[in-house]
Order: C-alpha cells, then sequence, then structure tokens
C-alpha cells in the first residue's frame, strides 16, 4: 500500500522545548522507531511541517542588520534541507542497509492572487507574551495571533494547486525509494507575467500540500500526525466525543480551528473526495493502530454513519 504520512513541525521541535539540533534529532529518533514498521510492508511517503523551525530562523535571520532579511520561501527551502537531513539520518538508524531513501526538494506553486496574502493565518516560530508579540509588531511589522493562550506570528498560507517535483517522486517511489518530500508545505512560488516561477512570502500549509501530493501520486492512505489522538466535536467540554469514521459530507457540517484541527480536518476531505481513498487523523505513536482500524479518525468519501470512540473513563 501507497502511504504518505504528514508528520507536523511540532513532532520535530516540540512546544517549550529548546530547538536544538540535538532535541530535534532525538525526538526524530521516535518518529523513526514508529516508522519503522510502515515502511517495512509499505511503500511509505513522508512530508513533514516547519513552523517552529522557519520561525526560528526568521528571528536569526531578523537579528544580522547587516543586510535585508533573507525571504519566507528561501527559510523555507532551508528548512526543508535541514529537517529532511535530520529526518534521513533517524530513518537510516533504523531501516536496513539496502533500503533506498531519499530527499526530495521541494516547490510548490501557488497563485499570486491568492487572497491569503491579505490575511495571514499560518502560526511560525516560538510563543510570546504580550508585550514582546506588540514590540515585534512594532519593531518589524510581523502580525500576530492567539494561538490557544500564547501570542505567535502569522504568515500568508495560500493555497497549493501544484507540487512542481511529482514525477521526480514517482520515479523513486517505482525505484522502491522511501521519499522525503513537500517539507514545510513546499517552497512557495507564484508565476510571474513571463510565466516564470518567482519564490513569494508565504509558509503553505503542510497538510494542505501533503493532500495535494498524496492525490497525485495515487496514495491509498494519507495519515495526518498530529498531538490528538481523533478528530473531536465538542472539544473541551463534558461532552466532548473522539470521531472513529466519518463521511467527508457529514465532516463538513462541524466547525474547526483554523490555527489547529481545521487545516488537517480540510486537508482530509479534499485527499479524500478526490482519491476516494482515506485519510486519518490521529497520533504518531497509534500508527500500528491507525493502519488496522483501530486508531485515529478515519474519514472516507463513501457515506455512512457517524461513528465514535467509546469515552475513556
Amino acid at each position: 500500500m501507497r502511504i504518505i504520512v504528514a508528520l507536523g513541525g511540532n513532532a520535530i521541535a516540540r512546544r517549550g522545548e529548546a530547538m536544538t539540533v540535538e532535541h530535534q534529532l532525538e525526538n526524530l529518533r521516535l518518529v523513526s522507531s514508529r516508522l519503522k514498521s510502515v515502511a517495512d510492508e509499505h511503500e511509505l511517503v513522508l512530508t513533514h511541517g516547519n513552523g517552529p523551525q522557519v520561525g526560528l530562523l526568521a528571528l536569526q535571520n531578523a537579528a544580522y542588520s547587516e543586510l535585508a532579511g533573507y525571504p519566507l520561501d528561501v527559510l523555507g527551502a532551508e528548512t526543508q534541507g535541514m529537517i529532511g537531513y535530520f529526518i534521513e539520518i533517524e530513518m537510516r538508524h533504523v531501516l536496513p542497509p539496502e533500503q533506498k531513501l531519499t530527499t526530495v526538494l521541494t516547490l510548490v506553486e501557488v497563485s499570486a492572487e491568492d487572497p491569503a496574502f491579505q490575511d495571514p493565518t499560518k502560526f511560525i516560530g516560538p510563543v510570546y507574551t504580550e508585550a514582546q508579540a506588540h514590540a515585534l509588531a512594532v519593531e518589524r511589522g510581523w502580525v500576530f495571533r492567539l494561538d490557544g493562550s500564547a501570542h505567535r506570528r502569522v504568515v500568508p498560507s495560500p493555497v497549493p494547486q501544484r507540487i512542481v517535483q511529482i514525477d521526480s517522486v514517482v520515479q523513486l517511489l517505482k525505484a522502491h525509494h522511501i521519499v522525503i518530500c513537500a517539507g514545510g508545505g513546499g517552497i512557495p512560488v507564484a508565476r510571474d507575467a513571463a510565466g516564470h516561477f518567482v519564490g513569494v512570502e508565504a509558509v503553505v500549509d503542510k497538510d494542505a500540500s501533503s493532500a495535494v501530493l498524496a492525490s497525485a501520486i495515487d496514495g491509498e492512505l494519507f495519515v495526518m500526525a498530529t498531538d490528538a489522538d481523533a478528530v473531536y466535536l465538542d472539544w473541551g467540554t463534558p461532552a466532548q466525543r473522539a470521531i472513529k469514521r466519518i463521511s467527508t459530507a457529514a465532516l463538513r457540517q462541524f466547525d474547526f480551528a483554523a490555527g489547529s484541527m481545521g487545516p488537517k480536518v480540510a486537508a482530509a476531505i479534499a485527499f479524500a473526495d478526490r482519491s476516494g481513498c482515506r485519510a486519518v487523523i490521529g497520533k504518531l505513536d497509534d500508527i500500528d493502530d491507525i493502519l488496522a482500524g483501530r486508531a485515529g479518525t478515519v474519514i472516507e468519501a463513501a457515506a455512512g454513519p457517524t461513528e465514535f470512540y467509546e469515552p475513556q473513563p
């Protein structure tokens, strides 16, 4: 089975943890141990987020005032290479030596006219106090929103239209490679008046790009690994319920927060409707149970009753 697993940036750099190389490699060591069983039995494509990492690079970038700062597309390319390298290192520790593993530097095409450029929503970087956020907004013109109770920088997140290196990914899969691609949602590019690609100041949502990728390579299962064990209705209330299985039509009837579960739900619906295959949202720790249908929230285009997990005592 051809499986696409999308790893959140926070699985690599955990919230509140110092974003050192050592910590990120340690976190990916755990990720790799979870993914080994998938790689042993299936075709595997890995994508990953980069929100914490690209935000840190932006801060480091801004601290050097001798030159103008690098734009977000360039920072996205830097993080894509860095995180791809980290994943390769740790995956190679758990895979047999003959297993082929390749990271593809991946461009994602967006529209220069996308309204997201006027309404930034994508969280990047660390959390700030209200005073820190206000000072940075004044000093650097950054936009901040609340991520839960914490202030974080937000940047434009245009809709991904096409993964440019699809043919390369498909050829690598045919040659039995595990492929790491579309890191950080891909390096965002748009076409200029002459039809040439130019980088744009944005960070594309990793789950949205992963859904486009998964459909384009005929993925049979799309897994979004997150901190939550499932998609919940009425989250945070005494009536909260964990969804076990739901159709895309039924899932569209509910609203989910744009800064958390909303993009994952939208990506799952898009993939399931385009491909007719399953998308699953759940915890990476549960990956074997997810593949067996015993964990996570399964989203599928086929109509059917919505099923819920039994509440935990």
